[in-house]
């Protein structure tokens, strides 16, 4: 299969997409804090793209995991199922959350161009969301990495018996 053919496949798309909020709002969150500290400007704008990134890239990543559903549903076994089907449903409800982020953070780049001193409070607003985007984006994530792979989930990681455990004596 070729490289033009798997962008084509929704499952492929959303594997190569689902990282960008996860990791966006938690680098654009450190990088904000740290402009804050740094008391920059051109650091916050910097930061505020980031978190924009991170929050608009949350629409093809649930689009991608809409399309891509199905195929994955019904290759996936019965513990897989499940969690494929909690992991959609905790990407569809908090969606939201990521809108808002991109919106706040635009707001912190735009609104103080006109309005100086509205600068510090929607960087700090923008922070907080970003942090709690972060948070949400991890617990989206966390059964969606146990759809594919069982060892993650906590039920079938059973503990080895004695008598199963061999040692190289």
């Amino acid at each position: 299969m070729s490289e033009l053919e798997l962008l084509q496949k929704p499952e492929y798309i959303h594997v190569m997409l689902n990282h960008l909020p996860i990791y966006g709002t938690m680098l654009g969150a450190l990088a904000l804090a740290m402009s804050l500290v740094l008391r920059s400007r051109a650091a916050q704008i910097t930061a505020l793209i980031v978190i924009l990134i991170a929050g608009v890239s949350a629409y093809p990543v649930l689009l991608s995991g809409q399309r891509a559903y199905k195929t994955i549903r019904n290759t996936a076994d019965d513990s897989g199922a499940e969690v494929l089907d909690e992991h959609m449903d905790r990407a569809e409800k908090t969606i939201g959350a990521f809108y808002f982020l991109a919106l706040l953070s635009l707001a912190g780049l735009l609104v103080p161009i006109k309005w100086p001193k509205t600068g510090l409070p929607l960087t700090i607003t923008t922070l907080a969301v970003a942090l709690i985007c972060f948070s949400l984006s991890v617990y989206i994530a966390q059964p969606g990495g146990q759809v594919r792979h069982p060892e993650f989930r906590p039920s079938e990681n059973a503990t080895p018996s004695p008598e199963t455990h061999h040692h190289n004596e």
